[in-house]
Order: C-alpha cells, then sequence, then structure tokens
C-alpha cells in the first residue's frame, strides 16, 4: 500500500529564510545580464510579435528575471529558440551599446517606458516587466558616475567576450552581418516554436544551475526553491546529486550559515540514503536558523523554542525513514517534551502522529493512539493530520481483516475532507490505497478502475517549472499494480510498457523505484516458473531478497519445490510461518500453508494436507481474502479428489469457481478448469483401460472443460500443464472413438513431452 506518512516531514523551505544581499559577492543589482534583460523586455514592448512567440517569450521572463546570471551566448540561444527576430533586436541593441560610448547606454535607459504611464504595453506599474523596469530604473539612478562606468566597461567585457570565443584566436569582431548570417528574418514559418513547446522552456536555463560564481541573494533563494520542489514534486528534473551537492557545497563557502542550503543539503542527502549527512545538515539548518534570529524577531524567544521542537521532530522522522527506531523515540520524546513546555498543540499533534507512524513500524499495535490523533486533529482544525490518521486507520483495519464496506465508507468519508480542502496528494494517496485494498481482497476489477481513475486524474497542484504530476508513490503504487494486473492475464507487451514507463520516470536512483523493481521481479519470476524455466527463475531470488526479504525467501522456496528438494523447501517455509505470523503478514501465511500442503502432496500424505487446507481457508475467510479463499479451495477439491471423493470436490469446485473467472488470473482459471475436468472424468467412472461403463455425457462435458483451460495456458505458455491436458484429451477422445481428435492430442502430448524432457508427473483420474 502507499505510505500515507511521507509528507509529515517539515519543510523549511516553504518559509523566507533571512540572507543578506551581499554575501554572495554581488554588490550592485545593476549587471550586465540584467540589462541584457532588460533590452529583451524592451523589445517585447516596443515591437510587434506574433502571439505564439510572444506567449513562449512570456514564459520566459520570470525565469530569466530570477535565475542565475547566464552567459551571453545562453541568454540569446535561449531567446532565440522562442523568437529568432526578438534575439537579432537585443543582439543589435546590445552590440549599439557595447561598440558605442558611455551615451548609448544612457540613451537606452533613457528611452525605457515609465511604467506608471505605459499602459498600453506589459511595461505597466503591477507588470513583472513593469515591476522590473522600475526595479532596473531606481538602481541605475542610484549609481554614482564611476559605478556608472564601471558597468559601462562590464556591458562591454560581457558582449565582447562572448564573440572573442567565437572567433577563435583571430583579433576584432566579427561584422553584424556575418554573425547573424545564419538568421533568416524574412521567414514567417514557425518551426521552432512547434518544437519549443513541446520541450520545456526552461531547458537551457536548467542545464545552466551550477554558478560558475558567487550568486546573488535572489539568484540563490531561486535556485534553493527551485530544485526543494522539483525534488519533492518531479526528482529527474532536479539537479543529479552529486552536481546539486557541488553547487550546495559552493554556496555555502560563501556563507556558512545560509540555513536554507543545508536543508537542501539534507532533502539531496535522503536521495542517496547517506544516514550521516542527512542528520548533519538537517542539525546545521536549525542551528543556523536560531542563529540567524529569523523567527524570534517576529515572535520573540517563542521563534527559539520553535525551531528546537520542529527540529527534534524532523529528527525524528529523519531516524524513522532509515530504520533507527529508538533514536526516532528519543528525538519524539524530547520533541513532545519542548512542545509540552510552550503549550504548541499543532507541533503535539505532528509529534502524535509521528509516535503511531513509529509504533506501526516497530509492528505494535497503535490503533488507539492513531485514533485519538485523528480526534485531535480534528479538534485543532488540521484536516491533512485527520485525513492522514483515517487512512492509517484504514490501512490497519486491512491488515487485521475489516470488511471492505467499512473501510471503503471511511475512505468516502476522507475523499469528501479532501476535495473540501482541495488536498490533491492525499487525493492520489486515497485512491492508490482503494486500488490496493480491492487487490488484496481479490477483486482485480475494481482495483484496475481505481488504479485508471487515479492516473487520469488532473491534479489540484499548481503546476510550475513545466513538472508533471505523476511523480508521487501513489501513482507508482498504481502503476505497479496496474502491471500486476495485466501480467496476470498473460498480457506481457502491455506490461513491458508499463515497466518501461516506470523505468524512465521513476529512475533507479529515486526514492520509489524499488517498489516497480519489486514488482518486476515478481512478474519474471512467475513468468519464468508457469513456463517452467526454473533455471532463468532462480537467479532472480537474490536480487528480490534484497528489496523483500520475506518474498524473496517464500520464493526460494517454490523453485526448491519445483526442483523436488522437498527438505529444504520445507525447512524454508517453516520458518517462514513463524516470522509472517509474528509480523502479522496474513497474506504470506496463507501462501505458505498452500505451499506445504503441496509438498504434503509429494509424499502422497493427503490426509495430512487436509488440517493445514482448512485452517488456511478458515484464515483466508476471516480476513475476506477472496483470491486466497478460492485458491485453497482449489486445492482442498484436489485433495478429495486424491482421497477418492470426486463428488464433494466438484460440489467445492462449483462454489470456488464463479470468483476465480470473475477476478482471478490466467493461470487459476486454467487450474480450476483442468481439475473440473479431472472431476467430471471421475464422476462418469471413466477408466483408462476400459473397464466399466462411463457417462458419455459427462465425458463430453469433460472434453470441452480441457479445450476451455488448454486456451488459458497457452496465453501463458504453461507447457507442462499443456502436456497434461493433451493426455487426458487423448484417452477421452479413445474412448469416444473420436479417432483422429485422439491422434492429434496423442501428436501434441508426444511433441511436448520430447521438448520438456522431463518426466510428466502421473495424471490421476
Amino acid at each position: 500500500m502507499a505510505s500515507v506518512h511521507e509528507s509529515l516531514y517539515f519543510n523549511p523551505m516553504m518559509t523566507n529564510g533571512v540572507v543578506h544581499a551581499n554575501v554572495f559577492g554581488i554588490k550592485d543589482w545593476v549587471t550586465p545580464y540584467k540589462i541584457s534583460v532588460l533590452a529583451l523586455l524592451y523589445e517585447m514592448t516596443a515591437s510587434k510579435i506574433p502571439l505564439p512567440e510572444r506567449r513562449r517569450l512570456n514564459k520566459l521572463i520570470l525565469p530569466l528575471q530570477q535565475g542565475p546570471d547566464l552567459t551571453l551566448g545562453q541568454f540569446l540561444k535561449t531567446v532565440e529558440e522562442c523568437c529568432p527576430q526578438t534575439a537579432y533586436a537585443v543582439k543589435r541593441r546590445l552590440r549599439e551599446m557595447a561598440d558605442g560610448e558611455l551615451r548609448d547606454m544612457e540613451y537606452f535607459f533613457s528611452i525605457l517606458p515609465t511604467p506608471f504611464t505605459a499602459f498600453d504595453t506589459e511595461a505597466y506599474k503591477t507588470s513583472v516587466v513593469g515591476l522590473f523596469m522600475r526595479h532596473m530604473l531606481l538602481a541605475y539612478n542610484k549609481l554614482s558616475f564611476s559605478q556608472v562606468y564601471k558597468l559601462y566597461k562590464s556591458l562591454q567585457q560581457y558582449y565582447h567576450s562572448h564573440y572573442a570565443k567565437r572567433t577563435d584566436g583571430q583579433v576584432g569582431l566579427p561584422a553584424l552581418i556575418a554573425d547573424d548570417s545564419d538568421m533568416d528574418l524574412t521567414s514567417t514559418e514557425d518551426t521552432v516554436g512547434d518544437r519549443i513547446d513541446k520541450e520545456e522552456l526552461d531547458t537551457p536555463l536548467h542545464e545552466s544551475e551550477l554558478s560558475k560564481g558567487p550568486l546573488s541573494q535572489k539568484q540563490a533563494e531561486y535556485f534553493l526553491a527551485r530544485q526543494a520542489y522539483l525534488l519533492k514534486n518531479d526528482e529527474n528534473k532536479a539537479l543529479k546529486p552529486a552536481a546539486l551537492q557541488e553547487e550546495l557545497n559552493n554556496m555555502l563557502k560563501f556563507n556558512p550559515d545560509f540555513a536554507e542550503a543545508h536543508y537542501l543539503n539534507y532533502l539531496n542527502s535522503m536521495r542517496v540514503q547517506d544516514i550521516f549527512l542527512s542528520a548533519h545538515s538537517l542539525l546545521h539548518y536549525f542551528d543556523r536558523l536560531i542563529l540567524s534570529g529569523n523567527e524570534g524577531k517576529s515572535n520573540g524567544d517563542e521563534g527559539y523554542g520553535r525551531s528546537l521542537r520542529y527540529a527534534a521532530l524532523n529528527l525524528a522522522s529523519l531516524h524513522c525513514r532509515f530504520g533507527h527506531y529508538q533514536q526516532a523515540d528519543l528525538a519524539l520524546q524530547e520533541a513532545i517534551r519542548i512542545a509540552q513546555e510552550s503549550n504548541d498543540h499543532v507541533c503535539l499533534q505532528h509529534c502524535l502522529s509521528w509516535l503511531y507512524t513509529l509504533e506501526q513500524m516497530k509492528g505494535s499495535d497503535s490503533a488507539v493512539l492513531t485514533e485519538d490523533s485523528v480526534k485531535m486533529a480534528a479538534h485543532f482544525c488540521l484536516p491533512y493530520l485527520a485525513s492522514l490518521g483515517i487512512q492509517s486507520l484504514v490501512q490497519q483495519g486491512a491488515t487485521q481483516g475489516k470488511t471492505a464496506h467499512k473501510l471503503m465508507d471511511a475512505l468516502k468519508d476522507t475523499d469528501i475532507l479532501h476535495w473540501k480542502h482541495s488536498l490533491s496528494e492525499l487525493i492520489e494517496i486515497s485512491l492508490a490505497q482503494t486500488t490496493s485494498i480491492w487487490r488484496m481482497y481479490g477483486k482485480s476489477t475494481m482495483a484496475l478502475q481505481q488504479a485508471q481513475l487515479l492516473l487520469n486524474m488532473s491534479s489540484l497542484e499548481p503546476v510550475n517549472f513545466g513538472v508533471q504530476q505523476n511523480n508521487t508513490e501513489a501513482f507508482t503504487v498504481a502503476l505497479c499494480h496496474l502491471a500486476e494486473l495485466h501480467a496476470e492475464q498473460g498480457l506481457y507487451s502491455a506490461v513491458s510498457e508499463i515497466l518501461q514507463h516506470l523505468k524512465e520516470q521513476f529512475p533507479p536512483h529515486t526514492q520509489h523505484a524499488k517498489l516497480w523493481m519489486l514488482c518486476d521481479l515478481k512478474i519474471q519470476f512467475e513468468r519464468h516458473m508457469n513456463e517452467g524455466k526454473y533455471y532463468l527463475a532462480e537467479p532472480l531470488i537474490t536480487a528480490m531478497s534484497a528489496l523483500n526479504k520475506t518474498e524473496g525467501l517464500y520464493r526460494k522456496a517454490q523453485v526448491l519445490k519445483a526442483l523436488n528438494r522437498t527438505t529444504e523447501a520445507y525447512s524454508i517455509l517453516q520458518r517462514l510461518q513463524v516470522h509472517c505470523e509474528k509480523a502479522k503478514c496474513t497474506e504470506i501465511v496463507i501462501r505458505v500453508m498452500l505451499s506445504t500442503a503441496e509438498l504434503h502432496w509429494e509424499s502422497s500424505g493427503f490426509f495430512t494436507a487436509l488440517p493445514l487446507l482448512l485452517q488456511a481457508l478458515a484464515l483466508a475467510r476471516q480476513h475476506h481474502l477472496q483470491c486466497l479463499a478460492s485458491e485453497a479451495m482449489l486445492h482442498l477439491a484436489f485433495t478429495q479428489l486424491m482421497l477418492g471423493v470426486p463428488k464433494q470436490a466438484l460440489s467445492v469446485l462449483h462454489e470456488a469457481i464463479e470468483p476465480i473467472l470473475a477476478h482471478g488470473s490466467v493461470m487459476d482459471k486454467g487450474r480450476a478448469l483442468l481439475l473440473t475436468a479431472r472431476c467430471q472424468i471421475a464422476v462418469a467412472g471413466f477408466r483408462p483401460n476400459g473397464q466399466g461403463q462411463a457417462d458419455l455425457n459427462v465425458v463430453v462435458l469433460a472434453v470441452d472443460t480441457l479445450n476451455e483451460a488448454a486456451a488459458y495456458f497457452c496465453k501463458l505458455n504453461c507447457k507442462e500443464r499443456l502436456r497434461d491436458i493433451h493426455y487426458l484429451q487423448a484417452q477421452l477422445h479413445h474412448a469416444l472413438g473420436q479417432t483422429s481428435k485422439r491422434n492429434k492430442s496423442a501428436m501434441l502430448f508426444r511433441l511436448l513431452d520430447q521438448e520438456l524432457q522431463s518426466p510428466a508427473p502421473p495424471v490421476y483420474i
């Protein structure tokens, strides 16, 4: 199921930290790059630009203003991809100033539109363009003559350094005509725009975020806010962990007390599971936050205490993430103590939420704590925490065997709360959780519907930086369920497409990649086992155990059982059952019981298998696990058939066959129909040697049932079971006097028997 507590991490990046303006080395706000941006805005207001190009340029305004200073080549390339004509005009304007005199730069600032009078252009006083122009004019007018001259010389260097590189060591500057020979100003076709619409306009800015020198205050804040947002919503578009670490180290060299940089360092360390550096950066963040006095200025001493208690709370969440339960408990108790002293009910409510989460991770029953948390969150009007608590209660109820309608009613109430408060993240988690619950209960159709609903839902989150909203854990869970549901129906081409999308959307270094990795391994394992390729399934166990030890042990027992290494398989199953009973993993316990019963079959211990099967059936019905209950009934019917009571086995099958055909996998459907045909043959009194009188009508019915079962096994390329079916069909066609069909079935059996090169197990009739 989707984790419902990922969003409880305190996110201080949403607050405005105190950063001194001149700390990063930029003394004056007016820079040559800002003049280039100003020239772009002037050309946008002074010339007529086609609407598609104007829209693309409007998307660039904020990234260009707030982002790091670009080189002239990067800046012109970015603008040229949106509007070549405007890029040419900007280039010409900069050339006039750089190759002219100081009065040319003075003239440019004098002709800028006044934000208070330019109502008919983008430069009116409340627009982004107008505010930027006003800020630039005010900053320029405050400069002394010597500062204006330095700005002019730096503009010349900024412009000429770009073209000095392009001349490859030649003396002098290229002519303007030669410089712009690659630009077709008469072309009216918007071929570039079509490409830009498909790609993100901020790609050049993203690539240039690695600063070559010190950053200004606004640039640093923009960079940190952008990277924090990308880490939360679309990790693929954020800088790689090593590159981001290098950038943060450079930033902290200029200002070691920059608190937000330490917090982003903490988030980056979490990506690579660096325990030491993540804890170190988190503590440094709160230390710097306290030293800066950011909260203390507005809240007095309360700001200092608030930072302390949230520092302890974040430290507890960090240890929970890494499985350090004792350290997490100590940090959580410290946060509770400080919050109680300050009478901070909101912080106490967050602490209570993490307290029941910690108890769940330890394997303890935290239902009472969770209920108290929900009541207190509702009392203090904290819908986010209240909803998380209800979802946690639903998750606990599902594992404890609560009925589906009670759980769905609870989720319906939380969904009303989500839509009321526009909690889109919790809506996604709720849909993913509903999908998991229906899968667990064996209702594949309902699970498929909920997964599709989540994938087709439009997110309520505002989309910034071109971020897609399908990069959360909930979407990963839904896609994994879809992959497994398609694999159960033998649609492996669709499975490969879903997994390919998961690999692209969640690369191996991302935090949710483990989900699809385990899903991929399980699908491959089941496919190889169905095809009888045990030598291909066995190597997957090691990788599966690294991701989930319980799943790895269970799959190892399956391979050993298939290889007739009964003693080793039985030993693993016994250890696994004890472990899962302690951990309350009911599904695995039932599967282990069914596998143990199959081991008893190998030694003809059908009587000893009966108690295990009845216990597994009772446990599955107690927890409303319809899929496992049907599988237990199939095992029970086969045992009864082997014990010589085919009529009772057939009646059990009639009860189990309907949910299997409605919601079961292709393998389960084929096995159920094959077993039904065997029971029908036994009830009809058929004997291979021709002794006795068989009911031919029932025999004909059994042949039809075998044909249907063969169709299911063909989907999965399950040759061992197809061999059994062809053997039975040959016997039945011979009894019915159908010589040609008998010969065909016998030939198919012979071909499969030669291909498998393994002795066929006895087919009991």
